[in-house]
């Protein structure tokens, strides 16, 4: 079987181009979320709050972000995406929670091969509107589980291809280490 984290190339263009795998349609109150050993997609929880996904939410294969996940990806397009569906993304901008007090970067990316969203190069291009959605989603998700986060405003386009570069050199370090043994593969 293949392992949608180990075993995807995550793309030829990276790190402004790549390959994302979708864990959470846009429009889903269902958090899934990959679960490392099997690299199946486990429910972690039905969202609490009256809210749902504003995007496709998943992640860059081969990425090890600073919160010990793969790297997250949210992907703009004009469908819901079913999970472990594979879809090309160019990068438009970055946002950076504090959860836990961990940094957790957010890719905004924009399906390649969707026609309404493909023209849009940075975050800035979108409505003012889409982008309050997007970061608003992300203050409100875990309120009624009592949990904060703090969130950034979105960065242009620029300032995410060093943090995808870092993921990857990350997951790349921490395969040849065995990911401190709790992985297979």
């Amino acid at each position: 079987m293949t392992h949608p984290w180990h075993d995807v190339t995550p793309g030829k263009n990276l790190p402004a181009e790549f390959v994302a795998v979708v864990e959470i349609p846009s429009g889903s109150k269902v958090k899934y979320e990959l679960d490392k050993k099997t690299g199946l997609l486990r429910v972690d929880r039905i969202l609490y709050s009256a809210v749902h996904y504003p995007a496709n939410y998943g992640f860059i294969p081969q990425t090890y972000a600073e919160d010990n996940d793969p790297l997250d990806v949210l992907v703009l397009c004009q469908e819901p995406l079913l999970p472990l569906t594979l879809v090309n993304a160019r990068a438009i901008g970055l946002m950076t929670m504090l959860d836990g007090g961990k940094k957790d970067h957010k890719i905004l990316a924009v399906a390649v091969d969707d026609p309404e969203y493909n023209g849009f190069q940075e975050a800035a291009e979108l409505p003012p509107h889409r982008l309050a959605l997007l970061r608003r989603f992300f203050q409100d998700y875990k309120m009624l589980e009592g949990l904060s986060v703090e969130v950034d405003d979105f960065q242009p386009a620029e300032t995410a291809g060093p943090v995808v570069e870092d993921s990857l050199e990350r997951y790349s370090a921490e395969r040849r280490r065995g990911f401190g043994g709790s992985y297979r593969r």
